[in-house]
């Protein structure tokens, strides 16, 4: 028996939050790496160059700049990214004229999971604004954009964003969020749940019962289709949101342009390699906590 919806919707929620957790703490100098390399591309020859500089310049401290932020931003993302995804679905369920709890196809539970990115992207962009700011201080110091020797803690950003844009400024790059986050998660939830019905095929079982290796290896395979199909985007929108803090930076067509007009279209890959390392253990322990804490709460409210 399916529980109300009410507790459904929790479930969901804090399923998500619990996805959120597992997924930043398993890769978050890997993040620290690609907003570094997305920003100021010139600064490193590559991902170790950068890992190693940053760690001699800043310490080991330095590739866990921006986690609390990244904890809040992660957390409310998927916390609304999964609750809206259950929600979406019922309303692909309604729009394609069937019943209540028949199930889906992969190609409809991508789309689902793509309508659900609009909601997310509405708490993901102000917690996000923060961590990339936190991520790159050192280069916009370093280059000259910001002064030296501030004091950089999160609290430190949004009085900054507060005192210069006002509530709105934790908005910088809320389009290019909304473009990477709609196609992105239909290739995120597309390729998990087609990689999973592979394997459940495979194994002559269903999706539920595939085992913890192939759930990972599946969150994995889908967060590297949402990166090769976004990435450039996300480059822009780091590049919008951590430039802002020297002053207006252009818009989003404006500054893929440029990027392009200045630095080759290569520029916008920056910061790829240390994305696709940290992309398979970071979204196979989303969905391993994802799948593992909803399975918990159904069967305690009795589904």
């Amino acid at each position: 028996m399916a529980p109300h919806p009410v507790i459904q919707a929790i479930i969901d929620f804090s399923a998500g939050a619990i996805g959120g957790t597992a997924c930043v703490l398993s890769g978050q100098p890997f993040d620290t790496a690609k907003v570094k390399m997305q920003t100021f591309p010139s600064m490193y020859r590559g991902f170790i160059h950068c890992f190693i500089s940053t760690f001699r310049q800043v310490g080991l401290l330095g590739l866990y700049k921006g986690t609390t932020p990244a904890l809040l931003a992660n957390i409310s993302e998927n916390a609304v990214l999964f609750l809206s995804y259950g929600l979406c679905q019922d309303v692909v369920r309604l729009l394609a004229g069937m019943d209540k709890g028949t199930k889906l196809s992969d190609l409809q539970k991508a789309s689902a999971g793509s309508l659900a990115s609009i909601f997310s992207s509405m708490v993901l962009c102000p917690t996000e604004l923060v961590k990339c700011r936190l991520q790159a201080m050192h280069e916009m110091e370093m280059s000259g954009k910001v002064p030296r020797g501030q004091r950089s803690t999160v609290w430190t950003v949004v009085k900054t964003v507060l005192r210069t844009n006002g509530p709105l400024g934790f908005y910088e790059g809320l389009t290019s969020t909304i473009m990477r986050e709609i196609p992105g998660y239909f290739c995120f939830f597309g390729a998990y749940e087609v990689c999973r019905s592979a394997f459940a095929q495979h194994m002559g079982t269903d999706k539920d019962n595939i085992g913890i290796l192939p759930l990972m290896f599946s969150g994995g395979f889908g967060g590297a289709c949402f990166w090769l199909a976004v990435y450039p985007i996300d480059c822009v929108k780091s590049r919008i949101q951590v430039h802002s803090l020297a002053g207006r930076q252009e818009g989003f067509m404006k500054t893929f342009m440029g990027i392009i007009r200045t630095e080759g279209f290569t520029a916008l890959y920056s910061g790829l390699t240390p994305t696709m390392i940290r992309t398979f253990p970071a979204n196979g322990a989303l969905f391993l906590a994802y799948e593992f804490s909803r399975k918990f709460m159904m069967e305690a409210a009795g589904a």
